[in-house]
């Protein structure tokens, strides 16, 4: 298990794009509403620039390497480069979006991940799958496997998509509560083997396969105000956490694990459903 730790210690390449156009201005998911945004969208606006530069210029102060997507307009999702694409080995899978809303992003990610991203494959999804890149699909360097979220966004057949694409296991997960509408909404795989986890955004089913793979000493289990809180959107490098916010009782749970918790808020994203780890993706994990 000593690989997960290493990739973990490796200088991170994440892909990034600035929050120039980023508003909420439709609703795909239970924590958008338009109107709100309308009411105070100048001063949201500003808060999202101020928190977007706070991240990164954190994780440029922990050692990552940042590449940005161009922002374009008409296009406010498209800050959440976690959807861009699955990521492995140098390798990409593409997104398809499932909300038309979203599906002009498609081609803008292409671009950006065979152009600057230096991948060595950029690949489509077949057919008319479903699947929403890395933030529905979580990479687990402990364990040597992808975990992937499955009803609300992306398809489960995307699974074995997945798994031959990159040939490595893909664990798909039924996510159950709308809230919680992509797995890293309610799931953070630490490179300790340590799983964050809100249990009640999934099926009994996903629950099981959950629990058969990770110990109960592994398991950080979060309750309904650390979800919705979006704690497990969180990123792991270097022996830190980077989120928004946390509880004292989660902090003391990961920083027992050896870990230090870098919060850096992000509530004027959390106003779309998407927190630290949305708005990132993660370039250079290996298997």
């Amino acid at each position: 298990m000593a690989t997960g730790l290493a990739n973990s210690a490796a200088r991170p390449r994440f892909l990034m794009c600035r929050p120039q156009y980023y508003a909420v201005s439709y609703s795909i998911n239970p924590w958008m509403d338009p109107q709100g945004w309308a009411a105070e969208g100048s001063d949201l606006g500003e808060a999202a620039h101020r928190e977007w530069a706070a991240l990164h210029a954190a994780l440029l102060d922990k050692g990552a390497t940042i590449e940005c997507v161009d922002p374009k307009p008409d296009l406010p999702d498209l800050v959440f480069t976690a959807n861009a694409a699955i990521v492995l080995d140098g390798k990409a899978l593409l997104s398809r979006f499932r909300h038309p809303e979203r599906k002009p992003e498609e081609p803008v990610f292409a671009d950006a991940l065979q152009e600057q991203a230096g991948l060595d494959a950029v690949e489509a999804l077949p057919g008319d799958i479903i699947q929403e890149g890395a933030g529905d699909c979580i990479w687990d360097s402990y364990r040597g496997q992808f975990w992937m979220g499955c009803g609300p966004r992306s398809d489960r057949a995307a699974a074995d998509v997945v798994a031959d694409y990159f040939a490595v296991e893909c664990v798909a997960l039924e996510l159950a509560d709308p809230s919680f509408y992509h797995l890293d909404t309610a799931f953070c795989a630490l490179p300790t083997g340590d799983v964050i986890y809100y249990p009640q955004a999934f099926s009994t089913a996903a629950r099981g396969a959950i629990e058969e793979r990770v110990a109960p000493t592994q398991r950080i289990a979060l309750d309904r105000a650390e979800a919705s809180q979006f704690s497990a959107n969180a990123l792991s490098f270097d022996h830190c956490l980077v989120l928004s916010s946390c509880t004292d009782t989660l902090r003391a749970r990961i920083e027992e694990r050896g870990f230090t918790v870098l919060a850096t808020p992000l509530h004027a994203f959390l106003k779309s459903g998407g927190s630290a780890c949305c708005l990132t993706l993660r370039l250079d994990h290996r298997s």
